[in-house]
């Protein structure tokens, strides 16, 4: 009976095993996807480990690259009801793992209970034939000399007549540091192993600049090639800017071919739209000629290495009807009753210039193929950097797997995602693999959405996988906020992009310049440059460019500048100012404050906790401006601010001795 009653126990299950490990933070979607790291970056892990009854329970945490041999062992610390945490460094690019063990931990328990009977003057002879017999168990995990030190310590512990000496023994720094080096893992509890993806540091701090290539020109008889562009690096570069992004490049479709102002009528001198990619000249793998040559496009990358810049280029999964893609593979196309192809459409506009992807194709894995050759060809030609255009309208699974397939070949390939749309589908995208994503910046406006939505960035789960990248316009979106041409406001919505968050962008010299003028009752740019060829003057200087020119270079000088995850929302006592605090563990602490009334002048009192900037609260310190070179001395927690908007609209202090 007893034989037959014990086979009805699973083999798989070890009924001496009593610590759970649950809660794990980080983890996403229970291990499915990597939390998001730089070289260097300390990961902070923490869980619930318990065990039933009162026995002692250990944990530890383990971590490794993926090319390691070995696991690296850490301590995790007991903070407060049954919650545990440790920390690891990765210092290098590529996968890691960790994982957490825990165990009863029946040799600490001897030490604690034996150490109570002792303080309450107890006669402890048994306690230390049972320390005698862990201490000869802990030998065999022992190496070097520990090994004859824990036979001599076991053997002193039998010895009636060495009792004091036992003690003394028991309460040394030596006997803690054997039970924390040597621990009885008996019937231990591993947690599942989670990933971790090291990108390199630029996916964590990096200021963009778009710009169509063929609005490059300085002169204004012609359209710009990449060899103007290489003329207009020394410029972006001064102005602060390491990123260049520049809209497809590709050859343009003539059938259906979009006239100024999306008009469907097109002039025999349109350019054209650059998304609707593909002519008879090739598609996603050829160069405009308009534009230059393969190798002007190589120069252009080379060049812009020269200026500790890289250029980035824009994957748009879609063609023209001239594209070779719809002449050699129909299938991977939405095919109508009619047996044409469907066009793009977003009722009730239509795009008759392109015609988008089907993602459910029969030949889905042709398809992958071929998205993976474009992609890697474009890394041979020197590419590191890939804004993806629209990505939230093809298939989560495409992502997930060509862009793992980029990172065996090419690990520094940064991923940025333009998404504007459904949060849960922007948090999947990234969750997937997307080193950094759009978000709301462009409509979050008011103080009260605006640090709703910087709490969510920064202290929910996302701050682990979503790295967001502030824009304040795009070549898309003309927001209704600009739409007055009012300057203060441009110098508010670049100020903030800027420096709430590590990485930002901005659609260049439409938003230099301040260009505002929006299709009527539209968030789009009339004349837009999506229709038409664009002339600039580059030699122009404003406040805005000014000002631009001073925060990249004080992004680059302040460490606490090149995070996100490290904001502080402070509090002030007016509805129309926002203040935020960054931090560096350096010491390096910088304070924003933003009037966001871009019309009249708004004053408050700042609170800046003490803890946060290494000072008491009776302690003054000074508040250095770092844009206007003025210093305030201030002491306590709570100062005055007052921003006119038509002079400075904000301050960005570095608080200093």
């Amino acid at each position: 009976m007893a034989e037959q009653a014990t086979s009805l126990i699973p083999d798989n299950i070890e009924g001496r095993r009593r610590v759970v490990i649950e809660h794990v933070v980080p983890e996403i979607d229970g291990g499915m996807y990597a939390i998001k790291a730089i070289p260097g970056e300390t990961i902070t892990v923490e869980a619930d480990v318990f065990a039933d009854g009162h026995d002692k329970v250990s944990a530890r945490l383990f971590y490794k690259h993926v090319d390691d041999p070995e696991w690296t062992e850490v301590f995790m610390t007991f903070l407060v009801n049954d919650r545990w945490q440790g920390s690891f460094l990765v210092e290098r690019q590529g996968h890691y793992i960790y994982t957490i063990e825990g165990w009863v931990d029946h040799l600490t328990s001897w030490w604690h209970e034996t150490e109570l009977k002792i303080n309450d003057k107890q006669h402890v002879r048994m306690e230390l034939l049972m320390g005698a017999q862990f201490l000869e168990g802990m030998i065999s995990r022992a190496f070097g000399d520990d090994q004859e030190a824990l036979r001599n310590a076991a053997d002193l512990f039998r010895d009636e007549n060495r009792y004091d000496d036992s003690m003394q023994l028991f309460h040394s720094f030596r006997m803690q540091e054997w039970i924390n080096r040597y621990p009885e893992k008996q019937y231990l509890t591993r947690y599942r192993e989670l990933p971790v993806w090291v990108d390199r540091p630029k996916a964590q701090f990096s200021a963009w600049y778009s710009m169509f290539v063929r609005s490059s020109s300085k002169d204004p008889s012609r359209a710009g090639t990449f060899r103007d562009q290489i003329e207009l690096l020394p410029r972006l570069a001064d102005l602060g800017f390491d990123v260049l992004y520049i809209p497809p490049i590709h050859p343009i479709g003539h059938q259906f071919r979009k006239g100024k102002n999306n008009s469907v009528n097109s002039q025999p001198d349109d350019p054209g739209v650059p998304y609707a990619i593909g002519s008879e000249l090739g598609g996603h793998d050829a160069i405009n000629p308009d534009l230059g040559t393969l190798d002007d496009f190589k120069a252009l990358v080379a060049a812009a290495k020269e200026y500790d810049m890289e250029v980035a280029m824009d994957l748009a999964i879609q063609c023209s009807p001239d594209h070779p893609w719809v002449r050699e593979h129909p299938e991977w196309f939405k095919i109508r009753p009619d047996g044409t192809i469907q066009y793009a459409e977003n009722p009730p506009k239509k795009y008759q210039d392109i015609y988008p992807i089907n993602f459910e194709s029969e030949d889905w894995r042709g398809l992958w193929m071929e998205l993976r050759r474009i992609i890697f060809l474009w890394a041979e030609w020197g590419v590191r950097l890939i804004r993806v255009d629209n990505p939230h309208t093809k298939a989560f699974k495409f992502w997930e797997w060509v862009i793992a397939e980029t990172r065996r070949e090419y690990p520094d390939m940064i991923f940025l995602s333009e998404a504007f749309t459904r949060p849960k589908v922007m948090q999947q995208l990234a969750k997937v693999g997307f080193s950094q994503s759009y978000t709301y910046y462009t409509w979050r406006t008011h103080k009260q959405e605006l640090e709703e939505y910087m709490t969510e960035l920064t202290q929910s789960e996302m701050k682990y996988y979503f790295r967001p990248n502030f824009w304040p316009n795009t070549h898309d979106i003309n927001p209704y906020m600009l739409q007055s041409g009012h300057e203060p406001l441009f110098l508010i919505r670049y100020f903030m992009a800027a420096t709430l968050t590590s990485n930002y962008g901005i659609f260049g010299p439409t938003y230099e310049m301040m260009v505002h003028e929006a299709f009527p009752g539209k968030e789009e740019y009339l004349n837009s440059e999506k229709y038409e060829v664009k002339h600039w003057d580059w030699n122009k200087e404003n406040k805005l460019t000014y000002l631009i020119r001073m925060v990249n270079r004080i992004r680059q000088e302040n460490s606490a500048m090149q995070f996100t995850n490290n904001l502080h929302l402070c509090t002030i006592q007016n509805d129309q100012i926002m203040a935020y605090l960054k931090t560096h563990p350096n010491g390096n602490r910088i304070l924003c404050v933003v009037n966001l009334d871009g019309q009249n002048k708004q004053a408050g009192m700042v609170h800046v906790p003490a803890n946060l900037i290494g000072r008491q609260d009776w302690q003054s310190y000074t508040a250095h401006d770092l844009l206007t070179g003025r210093k305030y001395t201030w002491s306590g927690e709570w100062n005055f601010v007052e921003l006119d908007p038509y002079v400075m609209p904000f301050h960005l202090f570095r608080i200093e001795d």
